[in-house]
């Protein structure tokens, strides 16, 4: 028995091979989804056997059974057509190790991929950009256009183009050039380019997919961004220093979600978005002066995976994905809630405590103590320079206690 997988190009069958041609020509047997073993129809054999079936695992079971039911099966061509590329987001990489695993050798043959057409329609080289799936997947667009490359996105499912612009758009990012591609290859085949706003609202059809120009963005930079690169107002704001010893314990992974509570301009926020840089960090402010200083600092450093959260904690906190790691800069009083929230959402998250006076220090240590965190302390005191004359004078500024807290041993986050 010989299995061939093969992909079938992008629809129109002038984009199929003729090494795939042949293939299917000679198949005693096909599988695959109906309607592209319909659109294979012209070069398939009089007698072939369709099987329609796109599951890995009910494929490698039609093809164990037939080879029960034929004692010639050594002598049967047996092909599995895919859309596409075989190599890319294709059915072959789940069904390979199965038929390995079965001891049933195969072989693989590529497709002209919509990747391929798409950039020949656009007349650009696509070797520099970044390939990514939102057909059936987990997929978040304002994450995959900060890593400084135009993205193609696959689409299908329930993220098609005018959804994967909406999220673009709700971040901040309707201005954004986008290029979606319908029906690559058929006749009725159209290419339109625009804004992501524009398209947000539009239907394009199932099978689409979209090019989006990298968003702008200063990139992860050093711990301690100076305080001056900030836009700043009446709202207080986590200094330099303070910050980068804030960002250090807080030890936040590239894709982490993570709170930032009482975020005040944004400073801390900011600098955890780029370091979460494929995750999201949500900033919660109560004073509406601080969200629209967050909303412009997260403009400037083009931290798009920043969202900014209006109001009170713990109230609002009960509406957000579960975190990861958590900064407390502010709780008003409200701590103990606030701690006991983020436990309920996630009891081996990561919480960060910032505090001026020893009173709030202490009520942290104490309550995280009670909940079974292990509590680490450490007071950062900064004296900075000011010139008098010719001279300097070191003033000093109020040591900031910063308490950190996390649950001993692994584990995973609630359901919320």
């Amino acid at each position: 028995m010989k299995v061939t997988l093969v992909g079938t190009g992008c629809g129109d069958p002038g984009t199929m091979t003729t090494e795939v041609k042949n293939a299917i020509g000679v198949a005693d047997i096909l599988i695959g989804a109906l309607r592209l073993m319909e659109a294979v129809d012209d070069y398939t054999n009089p007698g072939v056997l369709k099987v329609p079936e796109i599951r890995p695992a009910a494929i490698l079971d039609a093809i164990k059974n037939m080879a029960k039911k034929n004692d010639d099966m050594e002598e049967i061509n047996v092909c599995v057509v895919y859309s596409g590329d075989s190599g890319f987001y294709s059915g072959t990489r789940s069904l390979l190790p199965l038929l390995e695993e079965a001891g049933i050798e195969a072989d693989v043959l590529p497709g002209i991929s919509s990747i391929q057409v798409m950039a020949s329609r656009l007349m650009k080289p696509w070797q520099d950009w970044k390939l990514v799936s939102a057909h059936g997947t987990d997929c978040d667009p304002v994450v995959e256009v900060m890593g400084g490359k135009e993205v193609f996105f696959l689409t299908g499912g329930q993220l098609g183009p005018a959804e994967l612009c909406q999220k673009l758009t709700d971040a901040g990012l309707g201005e954004l050039k986008v290029t979606v591609g319908e029906r690559l290859s058929y006749e009725d085949e159209i290419i339109t380019s625009g804004t992501a706003a524009e398209f947000a609202g539009r239907s394009f059809d199932t099978l689409s997919v979209m090019l989006a120009e990298p968003a702008e963005h200063k990139g992860n930079l050093a711990p301690g961004i100076d305080d001056g690169e900030f836009i700043r107002g009446e709202i207080p704001m986590t200094k330099q220093i303070v910050r980068a010893a804030i960002i250090a314990k807080m030890n936040a992974e590239e894709t982490d979600t993570i709170w930032d509570v009482g975020a005040g301009t944004g400073s801390v926020s900011v600098e955890l978005a780029m370091k979460a840089a494929k995750g999201r960090v949500w900033a919660i402010e109560r004073e509406p002066e601080g969200c629209a200083l967050i909303e412009e600092n997260k403009k400037k450093f083009g931290v798009w995976n920043l969202n900014v959260v209006p109001g009170s904690a713990p109230e609002v906190l009960a509406d957000l994905p579960v975190p990861d790691r958590v900064f407390i800069g502010g709780s008003d009083g409200n701590l103990e809630a606030i701690i006991d929230t983020v436990l309920e959402k996630n009891n081996k998250a990561l919480i960060c405590v910032s505090a001026i006076v020893m009173e709030t220090m202490s009520e942290t240590v104490e309550l995280m103590t009670a909940r079974g965190m292990d509590a680490d302390i450490i007071q950062v005191c900064v004296n900075t320079s000011r010139k008098i004359g010719d001279r300097h004078m070191m003033m000093a500024g109020n040591p900031v206690f910063i308490i950190t807290g996390q649950k001993a041993g692994e584990g995973e986050a609630a359901d919320a």
